[in-house]
């Protein structure tokens, strides 16, 4: 277990329940904050907006090319399967 900076032996009671109090709201925020993070949904729209930041990133020129190359490679498939 985590210790703490106090001797609880010395404190009052009421200091202990606010004590005790902070420490709930601490750990359900921490709960709150680790549940946010494996949430399928919040998982899914991280990796989404990862990849359209790094889509966007991409220049327009070789953007252009790579979507040339692929018509042109779908074109000659096309092509070759009705030349048959």
């Amino acid at each position: 277990m985590a210790e703490t900076d106090t001797d609880s032996s010395k404190l009052a009671p009421d200091v202990l329940v606010g004590e005790i109090e902070r420490t709930r709201a601490e750990l359900a925020r921490t709960i709150d904050q680790i549940s946010d993070r494996v949430s399928p949904s919040n998982v899914a729209r991280r990796v989404t907006e990862r990849a359209r930041e790094q889509i966007s990133q991409i220049d327009p020129l070789i953007g252009g090319a790579v979507a040339l190359a692929a018509v042109s490679v779908t074109c000659y498939l096309l092509w070759r399967r009705l030349r048959k």
